[in-house]
């Protein structure tokens, strides 16, 4: 069932390989692209029908041996942290397949590389096994590599090569830290299940890893998923390659690419370092702190509309590092909120900075006014806009609310003074966005831009699903909320901060339940078995 997801992607590449070059490629591609991106999302809606989120342990679970001299296995299973980031993902590679230009150069090309980012990316959420989540992990480098160096603007080459070697080393840190995690820890496998067994002590096994190795270790997970995030100051290359990538390719690269990131500080930061992240939770909280502020003040300074939402990125990818930090069991399921709001909102950012682009030919932010104009505007463009904005400043009655809002509720017990401070750094967003909406949107049409071009409903449908679903997931959030809360309590490390955590009487259980019975909660409640 779930090879569905990382395999049929892979098969319309094939299909796209062998269309007949006398045909219309661009028509025919286009054609095939949405018929299977629309089929992968269509799967995932009836993965979730059929998910149960009160079951801890993983569901669907697919497993064949493949490499057993190394211990390697094709092992897929999905958990409530994993499936709402698969349906992001499906969802945005159909908005961000639609949203292409009809007339894109080189066709087949350009859509296979979609799909087989598609596919990656689901094998990297779904991945049970340590070193396959790293094979697609590195996998999903090769076709946005392309996307960027192909079909960017005018710097393409410099910012597809600058994120090829951030990301390149990225992948050579984890991959030096999961060997060590394995072989540290005395696991006869990288299956994750078993491996974090040991390590928290839910196996008859003992695991090598003390607190001095887990924190050494530790540091190569923070490194190596700061840098997708990204997190100060490891960010340098995520402006390059927004501005000069194509709008497709800046809606799934903070829409989804980042997710890997959060998803793996979450899945084998928590998971398999538990002691090693309580300590460093109050560092962590600081990083969190001090990278929203940095990601706020930029994006304020900015003149090109692309780099002000690329920044604003950056500002709220970090209130997930600090509800990860705080470790309650809110917190947590706050985190997944947030990385499933801030894919809707950067996404509908980025495809509505791509439309004014597309008409007026700019995004200089002291260039562009009046383009609210009713007559000879973009008047529907810029009050989607005008709503995206005001996601993403956390608005009451919108996901952004109740994501930041969760979050905030659930770190202050924690860690109050960096909490604060990141809700000053959200409070900001309101300052650099209305200077964004303010300058481009309201005054006087300047004459150059006398004639823009009218913008079809195709330009309009992808920004006006994902407006719907920001209101639709903000009114009523538990539709996040639901997948995640189970799984997400038996993720939560021991956490010595009173009155965060009591366990008691946990009895031992196989290896294939570890999961569990690690066993966490929110403030307050005190957990028996």
């Amino acid at each position: 069932m779930l090879s569905v997801l990382v395999w049929f992607p892979l098969f319309g590449v094939l299909l796209l390989a062998l269309l007949p070059k006398s045909i219309d490629a661009n028509k025919y591609a286009r054609s095939v692209a949405l018929v299977v991106a629309g089929l992968v999302f269509v799967w995932t809606v009836y993965i979730a029908i059929l998910f149960n989120p009160k079951q801890v342990t993983m569901q669907f679970g697919e497993f064949v041996p493949w490499i057993k001299a190394i211990g390697l296995n094709y092992h897929l299973a999905v958990d409530g942290l994993s499936l709402p980031l698969l349906g992001l993902n499906s969802l945005l590679t159909f908005i961000a397949i639609w949203s292409t230009d009809p007339e894109v150069e080189r066709p087949r090309f350009y859509y296979a590389l979609m799909l087989l980012l598609n596919s990656s990316v689901a094998g990297a959420f779904l991945a049970q096994d340590v070193l396959l989540f790293f094979l697609f992990y590195e996998l999903e480098i090769i076709p946005l590599y392309f996307l960027i160096a192909i079909w960017g603007g005018a710097r393409r080459s410099y910012a597809a090569t600058k994120f090829l070697l951030y990301t390149a080393f990225s992948g050579i840190v984890l991959l030096a830290t999961f060997l060590g995690i394995v072989w540290l820890s005395g696991a006869s496998s990288f299956a994750y299940e078993p491996l974090r067994a040991i390590i928290v002590g839910a196996s008859d096994t003992p695991s090598g890893l003390t607190l001095k190795l887990q924190l050494i270790l530790m540091v190569g997970i923070l490194l190596g998923f700061g840098i997708k995030i990204p997190f100060f100051p490891l960010h340098t290359w995520l402006p390059d390659a927004h501005v000069e990538a194509s709008t497709p390719v800046s809606v799934l690269l903070a829409g989804v690419l980042l997710k890997l990131g959060t998803y793996g500080l979450l899945r084998y930061g928590v998971g398999l370092l538990p002691d090693a992240w309580v300590y460093l939770g109050p560092w962590l909280a600081i990083w969190a702190a001090v990278s929203a502020l940095y990601g706020t003040s930029c994006a304020i300074s900015q003149q090109d509309m692309k780099k002000v939402v690329a920044y604003a990125s950056i500002a709220h990818m970090a209130f997930i590092l600090l509800a990860a930090a705080a470790s309650t069991e809110l917190s947590m399921i706050a985190a997944v909120c947030q990385m499933v709001s801030h894919g809707l909102i950067s996404a509908l950012l980025f495809l509505l900075v791509g439309v004014v682009y597309k008409k007026t030919g700019s995004r200089d932010m002291f260039f562009l006014r009046g383009l609210l104009n009713p007559e000879r505007g973009l008047p529907l463009i810029g009050s989607m806009m005008i709503l995206g904005v005001m996601a993403s400043a956390g608005i009451p009655g919108m996901v952004g609310f109740i994501s930041e809002f969760l979050t905030f509720r659930g770190s202050y017990p924690i860690f109050p003074v960096q909490t604060l401070v990141c809700m000053i750094a959200t409070g900001l967003t309101a300052v650099y966005f209305l200077l964004m909406i303010n300058r481009v949107f309201f005054g006087r049409l300047p004459d150059e831009l006398d004639r823009i071009p009218t913008v079809t409903w195709s330009d309009r449908l992808p920004a006006a699903i994902l407006v719907a679903l920001i209101f639709l997931l903000g009114i009523q959030p538990n539709f996040i909320v639901r997948w995640s809360e189970t799984q997400i309590a038996a993720l939560i490390p021991y956490n010595p901060r009173p009155p965060q955590i009591m366990i008691t009487n946990i009895p031992d259980q196989s290896m294939a339940n570890a999961s569990s019975s690690i066993v966490a909660s929110s403030p307050q409640i005190e957990i028996t078995e």
